[in-house]
This record gives C-alpha cells, sequence and structure tokens, in this order.
C-alpha cells in the first residue's frame, strides 16, 4: 500500500483502503461496546481502556506513515495543521508531535473511520461522531521528552459546548519506562484548569491547582497498553507522561472526536490552514467529517 500522497485526502469522508474493516450492522459492533463495568469506570474515572484497536498489518502500516511524515520535507507537507519536529524546549529531549497527519496517509486518514473507535466512542458521546483534528507523539529512544500535565479542553475552548472525546492509540508497547500516559482519577470532575505548557516542565501545573486538587493529585495512574491498544478519556481529564529511556520509540496516534452539534466559537481559523466557522455554527464541511451515526 502506497504510504503517503500529495494530494488532499481530507476531501475523502470515508476509507481509501481496505485496511480497516467496514461493517454496518449493530450485531457487528455490538462486540467493540463498552460493559457497564467499563461505563461505570469511565464515569468514575474519566478514563477507560478501549478495544484493541489495531491487528500487526494495520500497526506496521500506521508506523510506517508516522516514520515517513516525521521526516521534514516530505509530500503533502503543506497539509499540517501543526508540525513540532521537537516541542520539547530542551533540544537534548525530544518530542515529536504534529496535527493533521489525516489529510497526508492513507492509513492515518482511514482508521478515523475503523468501527472498532467509532463504536465506542459514539457510546461515551452519547451520539453522533464528529472528526475534530488528530496528533501524532513520538518519544524517541533514550532520549524522549514529555507531555506536562494538562486537560485537552483547555486546548479546545474555541468549541463548545465541551462534548469532546479522546481516544489514545499506541503503536508500540506503553510503558513506565517508556512514557505511557498517566491519569489523575476523577480530575474529569474538576473545574477547566488555566494552560501551563504542554512539553517541558510536569511541575508546571501545581500552581493553578487548590490544595484539594494537589492531594488528589498525588495518585496518578500508569495505563501501559500493547501495541494497537487505546485508552479513551474525557476532555477535562488531567494526563500527561514522563520520558522515553528505553531503547526503543515510544510512538501514538491520538484521534479528538466530537459529538456532532458542536460549535465553532472563534472568529478565527479552528486549526490552520482551515477556512473559519462563524461562532455559533456546528462543525462540518471538508475538514471535519461526520465519522458515525448510531442507530436509535
Amino acid at each position: 500500500m502506497h504510504s503517503g500522497s500529495a494530494r488532499d485526502l481530507s476531501l475523502h469522508h470515508g476509507p481509501l483502503s481496505e485496511l480497516f474493516p467496514q461493517v454496518e450492522s449493530v450485531t457487528d459492533r455490538a462486540k467493540w461496546l463498552f460493559n457497564d463495568a467499563q461505563l461505570a469506570a469511565w464515569d468514575e474515572q474519566g478514563f477507560v481502556v478501549g478495544p484493541r484497536l489495531l491487528n500487526s498489518v494495520q500497526i506496521e502500516q500506521l508506523r510506517a506513515e508516522l516514520t515517513m511524515l516525521s521526516n521534514p520535507g516530505h509530500p503533502g507537507a503543506e497539509f499540517w495543521y501543526e508540525y513540532h519536529s521537537n516541542e520539547s524546549r530542551d533540544p537534548g529531549k525530544i518530542l515529536f508531535h504534529a496535527l493533521g497527519a489525516w489529510r497526508i496517509g492513507i492509513a492515518l486518514h482511514d482508521i478515523l473511520w475503523h468501527p472498532a473507535f467509532t463504536t465506542p466512542a459514539a457510546q461515551l458521546l452519547n451520539g453522533p461522531v464528529r472528526f475534530w483534528h488528530d496528533q501524532l507523539f513520538c518519544k524517541p529512544a533514550h532520549h524522549g521528552g514529555v507531555v506536562a500535565w494538562h486537560q485537552d479542553y483547555s486546548y479546545w475552548t474555541r468549541t463548545q459546548p465541551m462534548a469532546h472525546l479522546t481516544c489514545w492509540i499506541g503503536l508500540d508497547d506503553s510503558t513506565v519506562d517508556n512514557g505511557c500516559v498517566y491519569y489523575v482519577p476523577g480530575s474529569h470532575r474538576w473545574d477547566l484548569l488555566p494552560i501551563t505548557g504542554l512539553a517541558g516542565d510536569m511541575n508546571a501545573i501545581q500552581k493553578v491547582l487548590t490544595q484539594e486538587q494537589w492531594e488528589q493529585f498525588q495518585n496518578p495512574v500508569p495505563v501501559q497498553l500493547k501495541a494497537g491498544e487505546c485508552v479513551f478519556h474525557h476532555p477535562l481529564t488531567v494526563h500527561g507522561s514522563f520520558e522515553n529511556r528505553t531503547a526503543n520509540p515510544r510512538r501514538a496516534v491520538v484521534l479528538n472526536v466530537v459529538r456532532d452539534g458542536v460549535c465553532s466559537q472563534s472568529d478565527q481559523p479552528l486549526l490552520d490552514g482551515v477556512p473559519v466557522v462563524p461562532p455559533g455554527t456546528p462543525l462540518s464541511g471538508q475538514f471535519f467529517p461526520l465519522l458515525y451515526t448510531p442507530s436509535l
């Protein structure tokens, strides 16, 4: 399969390959739904480990595309919303972070319509799933940087109401040693926190927490996953990840979605290079496709 393209894949609202299964029936999708215990954990903790999303063939294709896209100057580079070869302030600690891969790589485009993702996403959002944006994160071997503690919605207040959802998908085994994601259980019930920076200072968040929040913050939970597994989290759940200290990379694809009906609240482009969506107008069109509408 061709791993990349100089055409803008956002023009195509549906799979371009057969890499991911396509199912339509509610019965076929049932295997990807969360059970009652998992939904209770989601309500209590603000995150939940999802189904295994990827098989070995899918993992290898996504890895190949990420490798290609991590080289500046690749075909289609003009389609990125953001591209940071290193978002860390420390040149000795590398955090590759980019938004917009779905417009460039076929597998990174088609994963948006993967029913193993859209089915539980619709369940957690309690409605139709619309795409917001994707992210690639790569922590290289030995000197991979941190992702500092944050709430995703702190960066997304230009869209309202808050009906957002994130799915973090590992392309490698993620462990405590290589920088897996940690969550602060129950922090999805906190108010919105100020932005304290996405890369560099793991202690910056302390200055914006109340004493009660700081006490709750003392026992974050690491979510260690095998390659191809995923974890979903609420837009207010505080999370972060530490350095990669191992001899192998820690790579991940992150899919951010909203419940259909979420609106722009900005007279500026919601993503770099995307036409303005007028305030009060629901997300739609080329850059915000509808991914899945569950049957009633």
